[in-house]
């Protein structure tokens, strides 16, 4: 299935316009994780715990963290699914969420928070998350 696009714009806005690459392609993807440096991905979604927690946790941490990953990107799961897929096999051994978060370092991935912490946590729980991992990695 997917969603309509004018359900998914607004919700992908909230992170492209704090510039965040929209990677709407497996090649963006790829293109956008096979360089050199840090690389945040956030697989974005529709649900309650995206819009209340994972984005704006996202957001946050990339306002407020003194470390940063030099580049944000964002795939949206049910809407640009080949990129989503994509994103999910540079996150494995993890299993696909939506949404989730992942760090990497040249390529690699370096750390990733599931859906699963981001639904029971809030938005300064998963931006703390985050700014721990940018003080490690970035």
């Amino acid at each position: 299935m997917r969603y309509p696009a004018e359900i998914v714009e607004p919700m992908k806005r909230e992170l492209t316009d704090q510039g965040f690459a929209d990677l709407t392609s497996p090649e963006e993807v790829k293109q956008f994780l096979n360089s050199e440096g840090t690389s945040l991905v956030v697989v974005n979604s529709v649900c309650g715990c995206a819009a209340g927690n994972a984005r704006p946790g996202a957001r946050l941490a990339l306002e407020h963290s003194a470390k940063k990953p030099g580049r944000a990107g964002t795939v949206f799961a049910g809407f640009d699914v080949d990129a989503t897929n994509t994103a999910r096999e540079f996150m494995v051994p993890y299993p696909p969420s939506s949404p989730s978060m992942g760090l990497f370092k040249d390529g690699e991935l370096v750390y990733f928070i599931p859906r699963q912490k981001i639904e029971g946590s809030s938005a300064q729980q998963v931006a703390q998350m985050l700014m721990t991992a940018f003080d490690e990695y970035c």
